[in-house]
């Protein structure tokens, strides 16, 4: 299976993750022969960008392709999957982070090989996201040894740095994902409408804040996550820190959970790297699990309520 070949490759969907990946696979001299898409104007767009490849219905592609990534919406793949024709020694491979490989059963029950080839990256630009592609991670899970070779080798030709999952282990990779994604957005969201109390519209706040949030990623990169710390926990400044509770207090309890559980979060990670000194830490830790002031009236006020 695959050996002394070079696999020919299909995608079903025509969207910007297919946008992304197809041209570079291309690009690297794969062999692409079909794309298929529910919308075929959209398959033929696609198509029309590479040399060599046709725009075909989705039984179709699987009688010229070896590999066929589904890239389609998550709850498509395993009907989708249950309408096709798939043959002995084929893959049937999905790209979705969150999916189990039980969604491609009715693939695997005809002969095919299956497997999960999730790139870790945002696509909604996909001209940005080809050039954001080097040196991201793709999650690969496959069952199939010879399906896996083929993966973690596509992976390489798109300058992607392979993470093997094994099962059970997506739901976890995908929170993590979400949170290092939109996760961070929520939070910078909370910021922003801090800022909105200053007298700043939404975007203007947003780009006020926009070149710290990247100065502290570009920090983590270079330093790593406590390395990056800085400000009121990372100084062991109890005084600012209780003006910052009693802001995020005004603001109601979900905001100042949030803020506290945020601020514990540092003091986590800066345990070993002796920042700030040992009673400024006990300090900030007794500031952090410690009612903010006017917080225990709001409390029994709601009580009474």
């Amino acid at each position: 299976m695959f050996a002394g070949m070079s696999p020919r490759i299909a995608f079903i969907g025509a969207g910007r993750l297919a946008q992304s990946l197809a041209p570079v696979l291309a690009e690297q001299g794969e062999s692409l022969t079909a794309i298929a898409s529910r919308d075929p104007a959209a398959a033929q767009r696609l198509a029309d960008q590479l040399p060599g490849v046709h725009a075909l219905p989705a039984a179709d592609c699987l009688a010229v392709a070896d590999i066929v990534f589904l890239s389609t919406p998550d709850d498509a793949i395993a009907a989708l999957t249950a309408s096709l024709p798939w043959r002995r020694g084929q893959a049937a491979v999905h790209c979705s982070g969150a999916t189990g490989l039980d969604a491609l059963d009715a693939a695997r029950r005809a002969g095919a090989m299956v497997g999960g080839f999730h790139p870790l990256q945002i696509f909604s630009d996909p001209r940005t996201a080809r050039e954001r592609l080097k040196g991201s991670v793709v999650a690969i899970e496959t069952p199939d040894a010879p399906l896996g070779e083929q993966l973690h080798r596509l992976a390489g030709r798109l300058g992607l740095r392979p993470l093997a999952l094994g099962g059970g282990q997506r739901a976890a990779y995908h929170a993590a994902a979400n949170i290092a994604a939109s996760g961070v957005l929520a939070m910078l969201s909370e910021a922003v409408s801090l800022f909105e109390q200053l007298g700043l519209a939404p975007d203007q706040a947003l780009a006020a804040l926009m070149p710290l949030s990247r100065g502290a990623l570009d920090a983590a990169t270079q330093r790593g996550l406590a390395g990056a710390i800085a400000g009121p926990v990372a100084r062991g400044d109890a005084r600012v820190l209780a003006a910052h509770l009693q802001v995020m207090a005004s603001r109601g309890e979900d905001a100042l959970q949030l803020y506290r559980w945020l601020c514990q979060r540092q003091l986590d990670l800066l345990a070993d790297s002796g920042r700030p000194d040992t009673a400024a830490r006990a300090a900030l830790g007794a500031l952090l699990a410690r009612p903010a002031v006017g917080e225990s009236e709001h409390s029994a006020s709601a009580g009474k309520t």
